[in-house]
């Protein structure tokens, strides 16, 4: 069977001399800048002929030379390949360093800090140094354990939600409508009633790929470049308010407090207010009651909207369960964000937004702009899941997990690093956030530890504004109980290191002859 070979080649020069050389320095060129892609297979050389206008022993020459020189493989009984990587003195697609600030590229992402919130879980690279080590405990936040996922149940699940897809007409697989799979929407709408005593029917939710798809939706919706407002919780959830801000919002930072979004700080005009009032992302504060009504009251006095941020809502661990904002009395001003992340798997790529109804047109209209809608499979198998009751019980379990893991840091905390830290303890969610006392320099620890391999992310990463206190995340979503006492061990380590420095300058400066 031919191999599909779409290259063009100018035929050689004259003589089988010429022709070898041009067909060799051709196939060459198209396998270093990737017109010729690694792994692909190039033609037997019994259809030389038809693809390179040359003979087969011609043919037989050019692959010899192009496998001696590294860019292709000889396998047996299958054919010639070009290879997986190039050698290393190859440049692969002729790259060259290009500057940063090209000016044809929206300025808005090459500012520094639009990257830097996009990717604000990434540390800095390896150094040779820490290459080969193991990662002795991994503290940042936003990350879950999918060792523990039932990968052999969600998987079976999903070979025979493909089993029924195979069986259902052409228009079935293209005519489910961009608000997402009806029986995705079935479940979902059922999981946060029994989660999070949401109230919602399958007509008000849309499907996303995921939560930071949902985020940049309703920026696309509900923001009028140069005159929308947005208020968001500083510090927050950084890739939320780039979002809005790509959206051309203005961003107004809001200080959060212990009782959550310090509403008698919104401006008069704020026309969107961003939070997370289960578990506030980073400090992990719960909402109270009261400022959750002052919430929904200055929203319906000044007309604006509530994106509430729900990202690890079905893990609650001590205390009555508190309802989402989206009430049946605020239902008409809070777009209610989740995803399937943090519950299942980031890999997913799935969320949802249940959204006011006169919303949802213009919602679906912005989601077809960017994709049409979610892959359908996916979608089936996540339904699949979730209505044969695994979710549920994947939540219990790991609700059990997850609430060790909090209970030895908050221990260890308490009794271990109170002389540096002040840990703000959190009803839902998977992580910690402890603020530093006076004196305590957290980026100097932090990056004492990453030498490590201890990886902490400290809070100034998160805000926008100055921060009024500094401190550290501690998450708890990948970290074993083992790795957690090495880890903390450490951090407990580097902090009294301070002290003993301190004290021996102490000690040297008594004993000093006068």
């Amino acid at each position: 069977m031919n191999p599909l070979f779409e290259l063009r080649l100018e035929r050689g020069g004259d003589g089988t001399r010429n022709s070898a050389r041009s067909i060799y320095e051709q196939l060459k060129a198209a396998i270093v800048d990737g017109r010729l892609g690694l792994g692909a297979r190039l033609p037997g050389t019994r259809q030389s002929s038809e693809f390179f206008g040359v003979s087969r022993n011609t043919a037989t020459d050019i692959y010899e030379r192009l496998i001696n020189d590294g860019y292709a493989i000889s396998r047996r009984g299958s054919g010639t390949y070009v290879v997986d990587a190039l050698p290393m003195a190859a440049p692969f697609g002729g790259e060259q360093e290009a500057p940063h600030d090209d000016p044809r590229l929206n300025d808005f992402w090459l500012n520094e800090e639009t990257r830097a919130a996009i990717g604000f879980w990434r540390d800095e690279p390896i150094t040779a140094s820490r290459a080969g080590k193991d990662i002795a405990a991994d503290f940042r936040p936003a990350m879950i354990d999918t060792r523990l996922f039932p990968m052999d149940v969600f998987r079976q699940i999903s070979v025979k939600q493909l089993r029924q897809l195979e069986n259902q007409p052409p228009s079935f697989k293209s005519a489910q409508g961009n608000q997402g799979n009806f029986r995705l929407r079935e479940a979902i709408v059922r999981h946060i009633a029994l989660t999070r005593a949401v109230p919602c029917r399958p007509q008000d939710a849309l499907v996303t790929a995921g939560a930071q798809q949902a985020f940049d939706i309703l920026a696309r919706t509900l923001v009028t470049p140069g005159k929308t407002v947005v208020a968001i919780e500083d510090p927050g959830y950084p890739p939320m308010r780039v979002a809005f801000a790509a959206a051309g919002a203005t961003i107004v930072p809001i200080e959060v407090d212990g009782e959550g979004l310090v509403v008698d700080r919104l401006p008069a005009n704020t026309n969107v207010i961003c939070v997370c009032p289960s578990h506030q992302f980073p400090n992990g504060v719960t909402m109270s009651a009261q400022r959750r009504a002052d919430l929904v009251a200055f929203a319906r006095a000044n007309h604006a909207v509530i994106v509430e941020d729900d990202y690890d809502g079905e893990f609650r661990y001590e205390g009555s369960p508190i309802e989402a904002l989206r009430t049946a009395d605020a239902a008409d001003l809070v777009f209610y964000v989740g995803t399937f992340s943090k519950c299942m798997l980031p890999s997913l790529r799935l969320g949802f937004i249940i959204a006011p109804l006169w919303a949802m047109r213009t919602l679906t209209a912005a989601k077809n702009c960017l994709d049409w809608h979610c892959p359908v499979p996916t979608q089936m198998g996540v339904a699949g899941f979730i209505s044969e009751g695994h979710l549920t019980r994947h939540v219990r379990k790991m609700r059990g997990v997850y609430d060790r893991r909090r209970r030895r840091i908050m221990s260890f905390l308490t009794e271990q690093l109170g002389d540096w830290f002040d840990p703000i303890p959190p009803l839902y969610g998977m992580h910690i956030a402890a603020l530093a006392r006076d004196g305590v320099d957290v980026e100097a620890v932090t990056a004492s530890l990453l030498a490590n391999n201890v990886k902490i992310h400290t809070l100034d990463r998160y805000h926008l504004g100055t921060p009024k206190r500094r401190g550290i995340v501690l998450g708890y979503g990948v970290v074993d109980l083992p790795e957690i006492e090495h880890g903390l061990a450490l951090l407990h380590r580097a902090l009294l290191r301070p002290r003993q420095v301190a004290h021996i300058s102490g000690e040297a400066s008594h004993n000093r002859p006068a």
